[in-house]
């Protein structure tokens, strides 16, 4: 660890302008954090950025609590940064973040073959982000502040999804050593109240939409305004005993969003995902969780633009997770509600 983090260091120098590039959850929030603090005083500007707006409550809670700066990126010039530095994503997981050239890639998601960088570093078997910089922070013998400890803990508690989905010996390991330095109270505050008045309508929907096909529980929410709302229902219906996967999609801007989760039980939510609709966008994940983004446009041959029954989406998306590459629908299926 000591060598990567000497790799790290060379990477910079004190004239240098870094920009840290995330796409905000808990993990990627406290890993940008902890990569700041590995570089303060290394560098004359840093400034850490979320490539999409900041909607879930939860993530929005956290940054207000504990008081994290951050930027939107489309509010700043990538050109005023000499150096970029990417965690907790790869640049094929978001259109804004393909066309930059980073310094520093740390990730454990699995790694895709376009991702490039002076350095990379990704671990796929770790169920968190934070758990790599936490392992910096020990080799750089930095002690973490209490709202470093706490935001790095937290990142490990949301992502391993308190340690239910898969996970390693490093992630426990970090997990035990941050906890000395948090507060349980302020964890407690991060984790209450998740969800909003507002957000209750779409647990309504997708209750009436759902299907369940061999322990696969389907919903096809239409439009939403954020993927997160997704990502909830996704884990919400994931409780329920019967059910061994859940396959939530929606459409977000101008892309088709699909959100798959399992009970991690000899299954490969990535693969799964990457099977069905890597070929018509960006798809992949872990082994109990992962996401595929489909441009519209790319949609065309199987749905009819502007299709707005739900009923002929969610087919679309159950015969692409069933079947891995349906030929696209008769035009009677096709029409307009």
């Amino acid at each position: 660890m000591r060598h990567l983090l000497q790799r790290l260091y060379q990477l910079f120098n004190y004239e240098d302008r870094l920009l840290i590039l995330i796409d905000a959850d808990p993990d990627s929030i406290s890993s940008g954090m902890a990569l700041k603090r590995l570089l303060w005083h290394r560098l004359s500007g840093c400034v850490l950025s979320h490539v999409r707006p900041v909607t879930r409550s939860q993530n929005r809670r956290m940054i207000r609590l504990l008081g994290i700066p951050m930027a939107p990126f489309q509010d700043l010039n990538p050109a005023d940064y000499n150096r970029k530095a990417l965690v907790d994503s790869q640049p094929g997981h978001h259109p804004l973040l393909e066309d930059l050239r980073y310094d520093l890639i740390i990730d454990h998601h699995p790694r895709l073959p376009e991702t490039q960088a002076r350095l990379v570093d990704i671990r796929p078997e770790y169920g968190a982000t934070a758990t790599i910089l936490t392992e910096y922070l020990r080799a750089a013998r930095i002690k973490p502040s209490l709202k470093l400890a706490t935001a790095l803990y937290y990142g490990i508690k949301s992502d391993t999804a308190n340690f239910e989905r898969p996970a390693i010996e490093a992630d426990v390991r970090a997990f035990h050593y941050l906890f000395a330095y948090t507060r349980t109270a302020l964890v407690r505050k991060l984790e209450f109240a998740e969800l909003t008045v507002s957000q209750l309508k779409y647990f309504q929907q997708a209750l009436r939409r759902l299907r369940l096909r061999q322990r696969r529980l389907y919903v096809f929410l239409g439009r939403v305004p954020t993927p997160d709302i997704l990502v909830m229902l996704a884990d919400f219906f994931l409780r329920v005993e019967e059910i061994s996967w859940t396959i939530i999609g929606g459409v977000y801007e101008d892309r088709l969003i699909v959100i798959f989760r399992n009970d991690g039980l000899r299954k490969n939510a990535g693969r799964l995902a990457n099977r069905a609709f890597g070929r018509l966008g960006s798809a992949g994940g872990h082994t109990a969780s992962a996401r595929a983004e489909v441009p519209l446009t790319n949609l065309e041959s199987f749905l009819s633009p502007g299709t707005t029954r739900w009923e002929a989406w969610q087919d679309f998306i159950i015969r692409r997770v069933e079947v891995g590459a349906p030929a696209p629908l008769p035009p009677g299926e096709r029409k307009k509600a």
